[in-house]
C-alpha cells in the first residue's frame, strides 16, 4: 500500500494552513521543511495524484486538483 510519510503529511499540512501574508508559507516551507519552495511545489504536485494522500486529506486533495486542472485548462 502507498503510505504518506512524515514529509508528505507535513506538505499537505502546511498546503491546508491559511497564510495572512505574502511569503508566509514560503518562509515557513523553508523553516519547517528545509527545502526551496519550488521542490516544495514539486513534491505537492506529485503528492497530488497519489491515493494515500487523498485518502488522508480528501478534501484538500481535491480542492487541488480541481485548481490544478483549472490552471491547465486556461493554458
Amino acid at each position: 500500500m502507498d503510505e504518506l510519510s512524515d514529509r508528505d503529511r507535513a506538505i499537505l499540512a502546511l498546503e491546508a494552513r491559511p497564510w495572512r501574508t505574502p511569503g508566509a508559507k514560503e518562509a515557513a516551507v523553508r523553516e519547517q521543511l528545509g527545502i526551496a519552495p519550488v521542490r516544495y511545489y514539486q513534491l505537492l504536485n506529485g503528492l497530488l495524484d497519489r491515493p494515500a494522500a487523498l485518502a488522508h486529506d480528501p478534501l484538500l486533495v481535491n480542492r487541488l486538483r480541481r485548481l490544478r486542472e483549472q490552471r491547465r485548462s486556461r493554458r
